[in-house]
């Protein structure tokens, strides 16, 4: 029989509470050894997963990427606004990392060209230690919890990628892509670099990679990023390319 209180309500039972003890280091390693060969697993379903690309898009995107720090009404915001708005009005969708900054500036340009409500202006997020809310022009939004799914899932959506001016996170994303084109796991998707940053980093490759010590990279493969000045450039670039796109379809 449960006592009553003061007012005469039965009181509640209180919840029975056991103190776990702490694991033994045995029992530790081995519930390490245990996450670390689930992670194994995890990773070869991934790897697995990764190799299933469709035989052709059913859409041609374009993935710009550029830095966050730039602000409406900077002179480059504009003109990646421009550069997006133009590739839009040609049917392609858009896809950013879906921020503030030079992001923002493409998914509106995307918005601005697509009188015709035929293309998609898509925002690939992800979480940061300081909050980073998608921009307002994102009409598909998809977050990842690392850069690493983000990055990989950019690659699965595009058939080309714009690369304009930025910072360690741009160089990043710029850099795998490069590689991923040196290695033939992306093939006929051109790697585009627009402004005066990107000619001294292919540059400082072939005067790195290329040299007397012996080569770490292939002629070539310095030929992989197109380096323009200006986005109308970049627009001919991808305008020649989604017409051989077009062309496999026919």
């Amino acid at each position: 029989m449960t006592a009553p209180n003061g007012d005469g309500s039965p009181k509640r039972p209180q919840a029975l509470r056991i103190e776990t003890p702490a694991l033994s280091p045995e029992a530790s390693r081995q519930m390490y050894k245990a996450m670390e060969q689930s992670l194994r697993e995890l990773w070869s379903v991934v790897d697995g997963l990764a190799a299933v690309m469709p035989p052709r898009p059913t859409y041609y995107r374009v993935t710009i990427f550029g830095s966050s720090r730039m602000h409406a009404g900077d002179e480059l915001y504009l003109e990646v606004r421009r550069l997006a708005q133009e590739l839009a009005a040609m049917g392609c969708d858009i896809i950013t990392g879906g921020g503030p900054g030079l992001m923002q500036a493409a998914n509106e340009g995307e918005l601005l060209g697509d009188v015709s409500n035929r293309t998609y202006s898509i925002g690939l997020n992800v979480e940061l230690p300081h909050e980073q809310a998608p921009n307002p022009f994102v009409e598909v939004l998809y977050h990842h919890g690392t850069f690493f799914s983000r990055l990989h899932h950019f690659v699965q959506l595009s058939s080309a990628f714009v690369v304009m001016r930025g910072g360690i996170g741009t160089t990043l994303e710029a850099l795998m892509v490069w590689q991923l084109c040196q290695v033939g796991h992306l093939k006929r998707r051109p790697l585009i670099m627009v402004g005066g940053m990107w000619p001294e980093l292919v540059d400082w490759g072939r005067k790195h990679w290329l040299s007397a010590d012996g080569n770490l990279a292939d002629p070539e493969d310095l030929e992989i990023p197109v380096c323009v000045e200006t986005v109308d450039e970049a627009v001919r670039l991808i305008h020649s390319n989604l017409e051989d796109w077009a062309a496999d379809a026919s």
